[in-house]
């Protein structure tokens, strides 16, 4: 089973991703975490009746999500408002509280975190009969922190396979990749691409078998949409018997500062999605370059980018056969090759700087590779290192790329954006906030 079409029969979080897609409509969610139990089960709830196919979210605090449970459970002593929810910390009686008569068939609900060293927060979801979440052992070590990648690697093992092991009737657990996010910005989408089906196969062979595969808009809609093509065939390849299905990030980097942009910006994440057979986009709000959006904002972005989905054709799918699919095919080929399994791989492509995350501090990525914008607004390599891509087509000679270049890239978006209208999706067709 190669979709999210594929796994409509079934149970879960996944399943309810795969009959909505085969009903044609695009899941739509928010990342939204509140310490507090009753704001939480109110985003809850207002993410559930909002005019739009929606699942929901518990993103969870920093704390929990470095293992630093002694501060979290102070503060939830002395008071003090978290940057997400405590799962760990509430204890399984508050989580239920918050989920009774909200979670169900109809509106599954997702735990996302961000952590190296999730085999607590596991534990505490499956206690909580939550069935989904997401992350990776590159994608959450590399871009937040200096945890040893082989050490992030075995912590993802562990828990995969005890997540794995909690499937039952009625439960299929179902894990995200986070590595089509990796850093946000300016990483070229084959090294995306790459990540995310990589660790797509790394959850598959640790026993899970209801996947999704994350890839983030990025700064050329062609080129997007290239990497949602190629992203979808390496997961044939790679996930032979798995049900899976995509998701799309509305853009991670600097994001817009007027309304107008904003809302322009997340109507093209959700015309791509649709555009590429994706099955769900995770949305950025109106407020996302200033502060924690309020639960009305993600309601307004999640029902505004489910308008622009209703709107929008399926049309053909691009050429898989692309220049970002021969870079990404390139990447996951020599990485297979060089372990008796993807963790061993994935290890060693690192050491060996095959895989190599542009402007990546981590002292386990070799920080040789370097990207940049050409003049269409395509993301190219600037560099390639050591990784091997020299037989494929679209990489060009070495670049030097300057720190004002770097800079004027990574703000790319905002100023695009923000300049005036943009793309198909104009703040005049947005959806205005409730009572609005």
């Amino acid at each position: 089973m190669n979709d999210a079409g594929s796994g409509a029969h079934g149970t879960g979080f996944g399943a309810f991703v795969g009959r909505a897609h085969a009903a044609g409509h695009l899941v739509v969610q928010p990342r939204m975490g509140m310490s507090d139990p009753a704001v939480m089960r109110a985003g809850l709830l207002a993410t559930r009746e909002a005019h739009a196919t929606t699942v929901g979210t518990l993103t969870l605090d920093s704390y929990t999500r470095v293992g630093d449970l002694e501060s979290a459970e102070l503060a939830l002593l002395e008071g003090v408002a978290l940057n997400g929810y405590p799962l760990v910390s509430h204890g399984l009686d508050t989580t239920r509280s918050i989920l009774d008569g909200v979670l169900d068939a109809d509106f599954p609900v997702q735990v996302r975190h961000g952590s190296a060293v999730p085999e607590d927060i596991f534990k505490a979801l499956m206690a909580a009969d939550l069935d989904a979440s997401e992350g990776g052992p590159v994608s959450y070590c590399l871009p937040y922190g200096r945890t040893p990648l082989a050490q992030s690697v075995a912590n993802w093992a562990r828990s995969t396979a005890l997540f794995a092991s909690a499937r039952r009737p009625g439960l299929e657990p179902h894990l995200e990749t986070f590595g089509g996010c990796m850093l946000g910005q300016l990483c070229p989408p084959s090294l995306l691409v790459a990540i995310s089906a990589l660790e797509a196969r790394f959850f598959y062979e640790y026993g899970l078998r209801s996947i999704s595969v994350s890839y983030a808009q990025q700064t050329h809609r062609g080129q997007d949409r290239e990497a949602v093509a190629a992203l979808r065939r390496l997961c044939t390849e790679l996930l032979p018997d798995a049900q899976w299905h995509v998701v799309v990030y509305a853009y991670m980097g600097l994001y817009p500062q007027t309304p107008s942009g904003t809302f322009a910006l997340l109507g093209q994440a959700a015309e791509l999605a649709v555009a590429t057979g994706a099955a769900r986009l995770i949305v950025k709000t109106v407020s996302e370059s200033l502060r924690i959006p309020t639960i009305e904002e993600n309601v307004s972005a999640l029902e505004h980018a489910s308008a622009v989905a209703a709107r929008t054709v399926r049309g053909t799918p691009p050429d898989a056969d692309s220049e970002t699919y021969a870079e990404a095919s390139a990447l996951v080929e020599a990485v297979m090759n060089l372990g008796p399994d993807v963790g061993h791989g994935l290890l060693t492509a690192f050491a060996r700087g095959y895989l190599d995350v542009p402007y990546c501090l981590h002292p386990d990525n070799t920080g040789l590779s370097r990207s940049y914008l050409d003049e269409d607004g395509r993301l190219r390599w600037a560099v390639t290192g050591k990784m091997p891509l020299t037989r494929t087509s679209g990489v060009a000679p070495a670049r030097s790329v300057s720190s004002a270049e770097l800079l004027s890239s990574l703000s790319y978006i905002r100023r695009t954006f923000d300049s005036g209208p943009a793309g198909d999706s104009s703040a005049e067709e947005r959806i205005a906030p409730r009572g609005a």
